[in-house]
């Protein structure tokens, strides 16, 4: 059955999964990326720090939501930012980027989160408190 209140426009639909991804990075990208040109790029885990330990991104830094604003001055400007949290239903992560680009950074999404990270078996460093 159709709803007769839902129009659909397929041009805007275009615009705003075109201009979505230019904005966001796979797993397998970020991978690739960190690989090659980890200077580049700035990895920012804004999960709990419990859940940082228990593992993450490498390479990636722990800036949990709550800090991001007061540490965001040592953010390079000319370095992107890959912002991550746990999984596309978490909203940490959009804010995050919101964030960081109204301070005037550049700033992807890792698509997926840390979740979608995990299930594809790449690389995690596990962190003690010791450490």
């Amino acid at each position: 059955m159709k709803d007769k209140n839902f129009t659909f426009n397929s041009n805007k639909a275009k615009e705003y999964f075109l201009e979505k991804i230019s904005f966001e990075m796979s797993p397998w990208q970020l991978q690739k990326h960190s690989q090659e040109q980890i200077s580049a790029l700035n990895i920012v885990d804004v999960r709990d720090y419990d859940d940082y330990i228990e593992g993450h991104i490498p390479f990636a830094i722990h800036i949990p939501m709550g800090d991001l604003e007061e540490h965001i001055k040592m953010f390079e400007k000319d370095v992107v930012n890959i912002v991550y949290s746990y999984c596309n239903c978490c909203c940490r992560a959009p804010k995050a980027a919101s964030i960081i680009a109204d301070n005037n950074h550049p700033v992807m999404m890792l698509c997926g989160g840390f979740k979608a990270w995990k299930e594809l078996n790449f690389d995690i460093i596990k962190t003690s408190d010791s450490q």
